[in-house]
C-alpha cells in the first residue's frame, strides 16, 4: 500500500530537559576514566568556572542540525536561566528549527532506512533519522518575507533582524519555547553571520524579488556589533557545539579589536564539541590550541571533547545547570547595547 504523508510523520521529537536529570555525579565519576569521557568532564568543568567566574560573558556558538535533533530546550534553558550571554549560530538552527516550532510546526521521527525519491513527492525533507514537513519550511520561508516587507527598506545586522523575529513571535508564536523569544525576552543577542544560508535566505529573495526598495542584511555590522560586544565584555569564555562559520567568526573578534588597537585578552575560556578531524584542515580550521597561534584562544582552560552533539551538550549543560553558578551571575543583556 502507497504510504501518505500522514503515514511518516507521526511522531514528534521531543527536546530533552536538562532541568530533570541531575548529572553532576554521572560527570564527575568521569573525571576517573579515559579517552572523551575525561575530556567531557574538563569540559563541563570549564563551563562551570566561566559561570562562576564574575568577570566572564559566555557566548554559545551552534553549528549542525541541533534543534530538530531535540536539543532546542536547552538552549532556552540556559538563556532563561542566565547561563549564555550572546548566541552565535547558523542559520538552519534559528530559522528553519527553532523559528519554525515556533511558528506551530515539529521535527519528526524518521529512519535514514527509506526511499528518499518518495519523501521528495511528499514534500518531506530528511536530516539523518529526523523529517521535516516541506510545506511547513515554505510558511517559515514566507513569514520571514512578511517580517521583511513590514521594516523599512535598510541594511540590517542578523543581529538586528532576528531581534525582529523575537518581536514578531511576542505576538504570533504557537510555541512559547523558543530560542528566539527566550533571547528577545531576556536581551540576549543572536549572530548568524550567514544568514542568508536558510530559509531566511528563501524569505528575503521574495522580498528582494517583488521590492525594489528592500531590507538588507549587512555581515560586515555582524562582525562590528560583535566585536563591540568583546570589547564591552572584555573576559569571555566559548561554549561552541560544532564548527563551522560561528565558530571562526566569535573566535576572530579578537583579531579585530587588535586591529582596530583595542587591547583584549583572548577568550579566557573555551569548550567544543565536535566529530570533525583536523588532520584535513577540516575541524572548521583548527583545534582549540591551534588557534591559541592565531591570539584567538588562551589555552589555559580550552578542552576539545570529540563526541556527538546530543549526547554531549546536555551533560555539559545539565552538570553547569545542576552546580548552580548561575544562579548568582550578573545578566550582560547585551542587546541593550544596540536598542
Amino acid at each position: 500500500m502507497k504510504k501518505t504523508k500522514k503515514d511518516y510523520l507521526k511522531e514528534t521529537i521531543k527536546h530533552i530537559d536538562i532541568k530533570k536529570f541531575n548529572v553532576v555525579p554521572l560527570v564527575e565519576s568521569y573525571k576517573d576514566m579515559a579517552f572523551q569521557a575525561r575530556n567531557l568532564w574538563r569540559a563541563a568543568k570549564y563551563y562551570d568556572m566561566m559561570l562562576k567566574d564574575k568577570n566572564c560573558s559566555v557566548i554559545l556558538c551552534l553549528a549542525g542540525s541541533l534543534f530538530s535533533a531535540g536539543l532546542k530546550n536547552v538552549v532556552v534553558d540556559m538563556i532563561k536561566n542566565n547561563m549564555i550571554d550572546v548566541i552565535v549560530s547558523t542559520g538552519a538552527i534559528i530559522v528553519d528549527q527553532d523559528f519554525l516550532e515556533a511558528l506551530g510546526f515539529k521535527h519528526y521521527i524518521g529512519t535514514q532506512f527509506v526511499d528518499d525519491n518518495e519523501l521528495r513527492k511528499l514534500h518531506i525533507d530528511r536530516i539523518y533519522d529526523t523529517y521535516i514537513d516541506e510545506d511547513d519550511l515554505r510558511i517559515c520561508d514566507m513569514t520571514v518575507a512578511e517580517i521583511c516587507n513590514s521594516l523599512p527598506p535598510k541594511p540590517f545586522s542578523s543581529r538586528e533582524f532576528i531581534w525582529e523575529m523575537g518581536k514578531y513571535l511576542t505576538k504570533n508564536a504557537k510555541n512559547k519555547e523558543s530560542v528566539i523569544l527566550a533571547a528577545y525576552q531576556n536581551k540576549v543577542p543572536i549572530f548568524v553571520p550567514a544568514f542568508s544560508d536558510c530559509s531566511a535566505g528563501f524569505g528575503f529573495v521574495h522580498h528582494q524579488w517583488n521590492n525594489k526598495n528592500c531590507v538588507t542584511i549587512d555581515s560586515a555590522r555582524d562582525f562590528v556589533e560583535l566585536t563591540l560586544i568583546k570589547l564591552d565584555a572584555f573576559e569571555t569564555g566559548l561554549f561552541m557545539v560544532g564548527g563551522g562559520v560561528p565558530k571562526n567568526f566569535t573566535q576572530d573578534v579578537v583579531v579585530a579589536c587588535d586591529v582596530l588597537e583595542k587591547e583584549v585578552p583572548m577568550h579566557k575560556y573555551a569548550i567544543q564539541i565536535t566529530v570533525a578531524d583536523e588532520r584535513d584542515g577540516a575541524l572548521s580550521g583548527s583545534t582549540l590550541k591551534e588557534a591559541s597561534s592565531w591570539g584567538k584562544v588562551d589555552t589555559t582552560y580550552e578542552q576539545m571533547v570529540f563526541s556527538e552533539a546530543t549526547i554531549a551538550m546536555p551533560l555539559i549543560a545539565g552538570y553547569a545547570y545542576h552546580k548552580g553558578g548561575w544562579k548568582n551571575r550578573k545578566k550582560r543583556e547585551f542587546a541593550k547595547m544596540f536598542l
